[in-house]
């Protein structure tokens, strides 16, 4: 005779709140003190940390920009690790076994693939989209309406841009858009991306520089303004033995 399948309950820590109309999968662990806000959907073996906010709804300040709407639920697929001090508001998409660390915060409209790393501190604004197995590490800022491809990997302290006008003119709302970086480029530390820059495919942004035009592919750009100094070598390209399915 079978024995029965052993099921699987969620854990919740002590202070922590549930609101209704939340979906929890199998598996599930919440830390102390934290919310999971209506709508949201955890999937199987979620772990979340103390003190965070999942699902936390639109705000905006009366000055914003952005028109008030309702959003659907945050929705967080099997395996991903939310840190502990963590904000992720609602109508966002997270994929499996990501990892979002300790005191990240991820607003409204954005994507984040599967096994992606989104690093201490690191903010996302609202509208954008992060591929599967991108490095965001620690305190990087990603502006609202960019593009992060797969593969890619952003080094700490890494800062994108999305307006030139910096809040002036009316023009503004039609060029606003933040950086795209194209599959397997590597940003490095404590860098600037302008606005609407093309990170193209394989490219290379060395530590410190700003980039104010597009890098085009497998180049290595560098200083201030960035330009280009050499290729990317072969051995350094991310080739199929070394990707992971």
């Amino acid at each position: 005779m079978k024995k029965a399948a052993k099921t699987v309950e969620t854990k919740a820590g002590r202070g922590s709140v549930i609101m209704p109309g939340v979906k929890l999968g199998k598996g599930v662990v919440i830390g102390c003190n934290s919310v999971i806000h209506s709508g949201t959907v955890l999937g199987d073996n979620v772990c979340i940390g103390d003190n965070s906010v999942i699902g936390k709804p639109l705000q905006l300040a009366k000055t914003s920009t952005l028109k008030a709407e309702k959003l659907p639920g945050l929705k967080v697929g099997d395996g991903t690790v939310i840190g502990s001090g963590t904000v992720i508001c609602a109508g966002t998409e997270i994929g499996r076994t990501a990892l979002i660390a300790d005191l990240s915060f991820i607003r409204e409209k954005c994507r984040i693939g599967d096994f992606t790393i989104i690093g201490k501190g690191v903010t996302v604004e609202n509208q954008t989209s992060i591929g599967n197995y991108v490095k965001v590490q620690a305190d990087a800022y990603v502006t609202a309406y960019t593009t992060v491809e797969d593969y890619v990997f952003i080094a700490p302290c890494v800062v994108t841009a999305n307006d030139n006008f910096m809040g002036r003119t009316e023009k503004r709302f039609a060029l606003r858009r933040g950086p795209t970086i194209k599959r397997a480029a590597r940003v490095g530390a404590g860098s600037v991306l302008l606005p609407r820059v093309v990170i193209g495919e394989e490219a290379f942004v060395a530590a410190g520089a700003v980039v104010t035009r597009d890098v085009p592919e497998r180049k290595l750009v560098m200083g201030v303004p960035a330009r280009i100094v050499r290729d990317v070598p072969d051995d350094e390209l991310l080739n199929t033995g070394q990707e992971k399915k």
